[in-house]
């Protein structure tokens, strides 16, 4: 077939009367329309999406620039972008906002710490409120936000929230954290202050925040990022046109992109993209690839008989509304070419029945590319195993190409939801990291039965890393490693010279009432080119609970609430 016949089908990037035709479950809005009829979207959808956190529905809400008079609520895979160049070009009166869950069990009564699966970016609010509400834990975003007033991070009463993650945004007011265990904080500007938090706040090339205090307060902040590029958006020209804005990869950055009126990068004309749908299959959104196809994913679930292959340089792959990309053949969901400047941002990836090996795969074993002008980055990749149905995987993520960027990344080998347990929901490893100069930006890995990242490559660096043991090893005897009791969570392999790693927070939660004992929560090389800067420990419930927190430093957390905080490793 033709690449003119494929791309003249329903669904490819053909310009539709009004726009491209991004299918039933993106909502465009431009300021004509009226604000009750916004509104009443904004509020079925939330009644739809409230509690709906297994499953297969998902939405994009877009705004042309304007101003907007809206109180949106953000349910589950519900997700809010602007259409303009700068944020400052869509005008929100009212809030975008994630309030908690009702949860009798913990204090207060309320809860963000399933707040899974939403994301707001690319716009400016004013709350009408006393403050904009984004009471959030993993894989919910806030980028190239700017809220001119307070931001409230936690559900309020108390309730226990558990981390998140923001970038390139602007907060005038003050930024109540309050409950939050952790969060990751990047290339941001804060206004009067940033408050409270429990464990784990990291900041980097943050302009406001507050100095490192770790681990009272748990505060580690860096002065710039090592090497940044920021996240692509669709946005509309000056003609009405559709276009993707791909920032400019940066070095030691401090700051939004934007807040100067200036932004480096370049666009690319929706035309070069295949919007694709749920319906079409891995074989014709392959062929459209394969063709130097851009891809854009909009919202739903993509059952796939074989992987996604990204086969050119330079190629973006973009998601509207976290579409789900579900692998049914035991295959991967994903696989990257070893090549220059790959963007994949704003998916999902649900394991299968059919066990995988690997999910995502970045670059081949044994490629040595030299890619650090331009680098493959990952953002806003967020991997399940269980939770909407049985899932496995031995891996969930492969970075094997040098010089790649991590950020957001949230892999999660599910401890709740449908297909959970020991025998069922299987997973080794949750990321693996082969190539050499990898940086990663907020790695939050969770529950995987044995090591939860493993490190091979030379001269990594990560920056805030977040991560829970499995809750559920039914025995010591089912969960030993070859170097003790457990396995560690953060693992360097003995053979790396140079890695260094900020912001560190691993959690046990034993819950099966056998007394599990991981050994420790980081194992490392003892070599001088090894450094860990600010980690901590933390026996959560359950039974057991983590020897020691790096290697052989550190103090016990067993056996009832306690922690262990370190500031260096070596001291």
């Amino acid at each position: 077939m033709t690449a003119a016949g494929v791309f003249a089908l329903p669904g490819s990037a053909a310009a539709h009367r009004g726009g491209p035709d991004f299918g039933p479950n993106v909502f465009v809005y431009d300021p004509s329309t009226p604000a009750a009829e916004i509104q009443a979207k904004f509020d079925e959808l939330f009644a739809q999406q409230e509690k709906n956190e297994m499953g297969t529905n998902r939405y994009a809400v877009l705004f042309k620039p304007g101003h907007y008079d809206v109180n949106a609520r953000l349910g589950y895979y519900t997700t809010v972008s602007g259409l303009g160049r700068s944020p400052a070009d869509v005008d929100i009166t009212g809030a975008v906002r994630v309030v908690g869950q009702v949860n009798p069990n913990v204090p207060g009564g309320v809860s963000a710490l399933t707040n899974f699966w939403r994301s707001a970016e690319n716009f400016t609010v004013t709350p009408t409120d006393w403050s904009n509400q984004w009471a959030v834990s993993q894989a919910s975003p806030m980028r190239r936000v700017h809220v001119k007033g307070i931001l409230w991070l936690e559900p309020g009463n108390g309730g226990y929230s558990s981390g998140g993650f923001i970038a390139n945004s602007k907060v005038d007011g003050i930024t109540i954290n309050g409950s939050q265990q952790q969060w990751l904080t990047r290339d941001s500007e804060l206004g009067d202050v940033w408050t409270n938090g429990v464990w784990n706040q990291v900041f980097s090339g943050v302009t406001g925040a507050p100095a490192t205090g770790f681990p009272n307060p748990p505060y580690t902040t860096l002065p710039t990022s090592p090497v940044t590029r920021e996240k692509p958006y669709l946005y509309v020209d000056e003609r009405g046109r559709y276009r993707v804005f791909v920032p400019a990869l940066q070095r030691d950055t401090a700051g939004t992109t934007w807040s100067d009126g200036s932004e480096a990068g370049s666009s690319i004309d929706i035309d070069d993209f295949f919007i694709a749908k749920p319906s079409d299959s891995a074989a014709r959104i392959n062929l459209a690839l394969a063709l130097g196809k851009h891809l854009l994913l909009t919202p739903g679930v993509y059952h796939l008989d074989r992987p996604l292959r990204v086969l050119h340089k330079n190629t973006v792959v973009l998601g509207l509304g976290m579409p789900s990309l579900a692998p049914d053949t035991g295959e991967a969901a994903l696989k990257i070419a070893d090549v220059d400047g790959v963007k994949v941002a704003g998916v999902l990836v649900d394991a299968g029945a059919r066990e995988s090996d690997t999910l995502i795969e970045v670059g081949s074993r044994g490629g040595r590319r030299d890619h650090s002008r331009n680098p493959t980055s990952l953002q806003d990749v967020f991997i399940r195993i269980g939770g909407p149905w049985v899932g496995r995987a031995k891996t969930s993520l492969v970075v094997n190409s040098d010089d790649t960027i991590l950020e957001n990344i949230w892999a999660w080998r599910g401890d709740h939801g449908n297909g959970i347990g020991w025998t069922q929901n299987t997973a080794d490893v949750g990321v693996v990291v082969n190539g050499d100069d990898v940086t990663a930006y907020g790695l939050f890995v969770e529950h995987y039965q044995k090591w939860q990242t493993i490190w091979n490559g030379e001269r990594g660096r990560t920056i805030f890393y977040q991560s829970e043991m499995p809750y559920d090893p039914p025995s010591q005897a089912a969960w030993t490693s070859p170097t003790g009791n457990g396995w560690a969570s953060y693992k360097v392999a003995p053979s790396v010279r140079t890695h260094e790693a900020w912001g560190l927070g691993v959690y046990s939660y034993f819950n099966q009432g056998v007394d599990i004992r991981a050994a420790r929560g980081i194992e490392v090389p003892d070599r001088p080119g090894v450094r860990f800067h600010n980690m901590i420990t933390v026996f959560l419930d359950g039974s057991g609970g983590i020897e020691r927190t790096i290697n052989d430093a550190g103090t016990p957390c067993v056996g009832s609430f306690s922690t262990s905080a370190l500031t260096e490793y070596p001291a």
